[in-house]
């Protein structure tokens, strides 16, 4: 049997509910609140290489009224890319009754039905900073109240101000809504730092990390099918030569799609890339093995048999049998 490993979807807690419960009332809270945020640090690479000023003025707003912050922001980021999503119709498949909110899964999920790919993104300012000057806005997530008594918002954040050390955010009912850097960590590392950025398949944006990468393709090749997931991989492999999973992973859609020779030289990349990655080494043997090239089978198999994990004792198994 080909072995097929699928990179599992993040989980979250309760930290998921995420709800707007009163714009003006948060917003008073997170000022009150202000007064304890410390400055985050940034990277001295992000001054050397980003633009001092960034603001992606294209992006629509949609007003957040009570409990809809969820689909109004996904509606901003969904339309900002050509999609037709009004709030309205995303309110039934964000908002969860009972909740008073969206939850993060959900968000997720909702913009894979939209046919984009969600990509959670690494949790630093920094990683926002650069995902907005990749012309990316960037939907995160708040708590503007303590932790004891959270209130979850999601916003946009569509600029920056780097002198200033100012962020620019489609929030609530305010279209520019200026935060100082500070005031914003405060409020988005009570949510882990949680974001993400939507992206067309067969675009992958820079920054995002090997393994949120190939949880978001897995997701939307879940939903959508081998054949619409291929292009991405595709970018996925472009983007990040080095990351042999990256082409396992493209292997397998190769396969599905029954474009065995294309798997066998994908597999062939990904154990150049990483001599070590056994499933691999197992699955170009498998693919040798039913074209009936049974010396290059035997030779495959057996460094799958010498590498330690889940696949080994199955490459032991098929060394007795040639």
């Amino acid at each position: 049997m080909y072995i097929r490993l699928l990179a599992k979807q993040m989980r979250h807690t309760d930290l998921n509910d995420a709800r707007s419960a009163g714009i003006l009332l948060c917003f008073i809270v997170s000022i009150l609140l202000s007064g304890c945020a410390s400055r985050p640090a940034l990277l001295e690479s992000t001054y050397q290489t980003l633009p001092s000023h960034v603001e992606l003025n294209d992006v629509p707003f949609h007003p957040q009224v009570k409990y809809q912050c969820g689909p109004a922001t996904l509606a901003m980021v969904l339309n900002h890319q050509g999609v037709d999503a009004s709030v309205e119709r995303l309110i039934p498949q964000v908002f969860i009754p009972g909740r008073d909110g969206s939850v993060q899964p959900e968000m997720l999920a909702t913009a894979r039905r939209y046919e984009r790919i969600a990509f959670p993104i690494r949790g630093t300012l920094d990683s926002l900073l650069t995902h907005l000057a990749g012309d990316d806005p960037v939907v995160v997530m708040q708590n503007l109240s303590l932790p004891a008594w959270p209130m979850w918002h999601y916003a946009v954040a569509i600029g920056y101000d780097l002198p200033n050390e100012t962020l620019i955010l489609r929030s609530g009912e305010i279209e520019r809504h200026m935060l100082s850097f500070s005031r914003f960590d405060a409020t988005w590392a009570r949510t882990e730092r949680w974001g993400f950025v939507i992206a067309p398949p067969g675009e992958v944006p820079a920054g995002i990390s090997p393994k949120r990468a190939m949880d978001a393709i897995s997701a939307y090749e879940a939903l959508h099918g081998a054949n619409a997931a291929l292009p991405s991989w595709k970018a996925l492999t472009q983007r990040q030569p080095n990351n042999a999973m990256g082409f396992f992973a493209l292997s397998n859609a190769y396969y599905a799609l029954n474009q065995v020779d294309d798997a066998r030289e994908t597999l062939i990349q990904a154990t150049n890339i990483d001599p070590e990655l056994g499933v691999a080494w197992l699955n170009l043997g498998l693919l040798y093995l039913a074209q009936e090239r049974l010396a290059k089978a035997e030779q495959t198999i057996n460094k799958a048999a010498q590498l330690p994990g889940p696949w080994q004792e199955r490459a032991a198994s098929l060394l007795k049998t040639l």
